[in-house]
């Protein structure tokens, strides 16, 4: 049997597995992710993992790569400008589906055109505008997204529109229709957008990684992993990136169900970045129906049903007045732990935080430092001028914030060059805390030890200090950490159930963990299912956060690299859709991919329908990188009755071909 290679580049680690699909995990390997250069941590931990293994490199078949670069740029809210150009809809439109915030400033061209729930346009498209337009912004943006009015009906304008684009600009598109075939044109426009301003993300990832293997004598084809678990060609990634939002996460749940073999279990998985949270029913990841949710934004991308949140072992940690106390507030943005920039940056960093501390009065800036990515991307051109002044002063390295940010236009300006991805910033994280407890040994434990004591220096409305030590402060954290574990774990376990509230989570856990329990009604929580705790970190955290809910905590040998597993035992999986309705003159027109097609009945519309999904459903797995394609057909009719009599509403059909990636023999 081949050997197979799963990669995982997480916010923090990139992972490496070798993977015998009947002896199973031969050899792991971790790097730290390099932002600047993908491809340096990649390559790191596959030339780990081939020398752990002793293996030839060209004995390797297949290539598989997961990924939390476009979650956590989402949760972030990181990635390219682009240009959203709306047919047929008005400006109203953007204040639907949280698709104004998704915009943020980037422009938007509004056009006439469109079509009617039937297909039939409504408006001819006004290509002039869109020249004008494009001549005025092609510049200023690094992609483009299309939507346009009944677009799942028929896609005819927006197609023209991103044929005049690729002739005028050369810009990558992303057009609506390809990314869902259901209605709600505001939530596809979001998905675009979204899509759109991953784009030089995911491809920087995807030339990063296939440009090593040359050099290592790799010959296999790359596979990257979906949000729903599945696989698709790296070819295809690389124009769909919002198809690989949770990937990681996706990947992770179909690792977790390899290595545990539990068939029902929520799986928790703890990030550099993130905790995603899924549930395995009867072995196979629950998906969710509505389109994935990730910061914030509520997709059309079919998904795991995954709870994610900005909280990880490197969320940054603030505080905010409540009453008269400081409550500590963790994530969503990941910083650079102190304890690994001191790895690199030893002098500058301990100078540093020497000099802060012989100060008596505490600055919030204090132990906090930025840090270039050092990543060259096609948005620098966006920067102002004291944006890229400040880009260039970092190139020498890291600056301290208490020194680097002078005036309230250099605060503006860091959020800026953050938000890009250009840079990031450092300071204490969770990562920190199990440093000072000695729950991590793998970085400087001096400088998180420092860092913990200038936090311990905020004070509250009383002029106390947040915690006595290094050590109470780094305890804090910790509970802090398991305590948003649990209220996370409770709000995604019922989520969806209409007759209790996610909100409940935090009231429900407060109740149950009490000191001085309640005289008359006595609150408990108890979790009905185990729980998978995955990531580097999972050993730190899970056995305290299942014990508050009453609950065990399995952790599987190799949990540091379940994402890596997952994605290379997962399999090819594509859908397509259409719908058949009724015309007024009581035709049956049938909705796909391509314009309208009418007919006198309604078996005839199915029977065709069926060809055609069947055909590009099969062609689709073939491009996406499936050996062996099998299709499944599936139809449902909706009919309603009426006075005692049944009208036929809409039939759904979809076909679904899936098989394992082929590999190189």
């Amino acid at each position: 049997m081949p050997l197979l290679l799963g990669i995982d580049t997480g916010g923090t680690y990139t992972d490496a597995v070798l993977f015998h699909e009947e002896d199973g995990v031969v050899a792991s390997a971790k790097s730290l992710t390099t932002r600047h250069d993908f491809a340096v941590g990649i390559g790191q931990s596959i030339e780990k993992v081939i020398a752990t293994a002793k293996i030839n490199p060209a004995e390797i078949a297949l290539v598989s790569l997961s990924t939390t670069l476009a979650t956590n740029a989402l949760v972030e809210g990181q990635g390219g400008r682009v240009g959203l150009i709306m047919i047929g809809f008005d400006e109203n439109s953007l204040d639907r589906n949280g698709l104004q915030d998704a915009v943020k400033d980037d422009p938007v061209i509004f056009l006439s055109g469109g079509h009617d729930g039937q297909g039939e346009p409504v408006a001819d498209l006004d290509e002039k505008m869109l020249i004008k337009r494009l001549d005025q912004i092609g510049s200023e943006v690094t992609a483009f997204a299309v939507a346009g009015l009944f677009a799942t009906r028929n896609p005819e304008h927006e197609m023209r529109v991103r044929n005049i684009i690729l002739e005028r600009t050369r810009t990558s598109v992303t057009c609506s229709h390809e990314l869902s075939s259901k209605l709600d044109g505001p939530r596809r426009a979001l998905t675009s957008v979204l899509n759109a301003r991953l784009i030089s993300m995911i491809h920087h990832l995807i030339e990063a990684t296939e440009g090593l293997f040359g050099g290592l004598n790799i010959t296999a084809p790359l596979m990257v992993v979906q949000g729903d678990g599945a696989l698709i060609s790296a070819e295809i990634a690389k124009i769909k990136p919002i198809e690989t939002i949770l990937s990681g996460p996706a990947a992770s749940l179909v690792g977790a169900a390899y290595l545990s073999g539990l068939q029902n279990a929520v799986v928790s998985d703890i990030g550099g970045t993130t905790t995603d949270i899924a549930v395995l029913q009867d072995g196979n990841p629950r998906l969710d129906e509505n389109g994935a949710t990730v910061g914030g934004w509520r997709t059309m991308v079919e998904a795991v049903a995954m709870y994610t949140i900005g909280l990880g072992g490197d969320s940054e940690i603030s505080v905010r007045q409540t009453g008269l106390e400081l409550q500590l507030e963790l994530g969503p943005r990941r910083l650079i732990p102190i304890s690994l920039l001191a790895e690199s940056y030893p002098a500058l960093v301990h100078d540093t935080l020497d000099l802060q501390l012989n100060r008596s009065r505490y600055n919030e800036l204090y132990g906090r430092f930025a840090v270039s990515v050092g990543r060259e991307v096609a948005f620098k051109g966006a920067l102002n001028i004291l944006e890229q002044e400040m880009l260039v002063d970092l190139a020498d390295g890291p600056r301290p914030l208490e020194k680097w940010l002078a005036k309230r236009k250099h605060h503006a300006a860091l959020e800026k060059l953050v938000s890009t991805g250009l840079v990031m910033i450092c300071g204490l994280t969770p990562s920190d805390a199990a440093h000072v407890l000695n729950l991590h040994t793998d970085w400087d434990r001096s400088a998180a030890e420092k860092t913990a004591r200038l936090f311990a220096g905020n004070k509250n409305s009383k002029g106390y200090s947040i915690a006595s030590s290094s050590q109470a402060m780094s305890e804090m954290v910790i509970d802090a950490l398991v305590k948003k574990s649990d209220e996370t774990l409770l709000a995604a376990a019922l989520e969806g159930d209409p007759y209790l509230s996610p909100k409940l989570s935090e009231t429900l856990l407060a109740g149950s963990t009490r000191a001085d329990p309640n005289p008359f009604v006595d609150v408990k929580v108890n979790f009905k299912l185990p729980i998978i705790g995955l990531g580097a970190s999972a050993h730190v955290y899970y056995p305290d956060i299942a014990a508050q809910l009453n609950t065990t905590a399995l952790i599987p040998a190799n949990a540091g690299v379940a994402n890596a597993i997952g994605a290379v035992v997962g399999q090819v999986r594509v859908s397509v859709d259409a719908t058949i309705s009724k015309t007024e003159n009581d035709y049956f027109r049938l909705y796909h991919s391509g314009e309208p097609k009418d007919f006198s009945t309604l078996e005839g519309a199915v029977a065709d329908a069926e060809h055609i999904l069947r055909v590009e459903a099969h062609g689709h797995a073939q491009q996406a990188g499936a050996g062996d394609v099998r299709v499944k057909f599936h139809r449902e009719d909706n009919t309603a009755v009426i006075e005692g009599k049944e009208f036929f509403i809409e039939s759904i059909l979809k076909a679904t071909a899936f098989g394992r990636p082929r590999i190189a023999r």
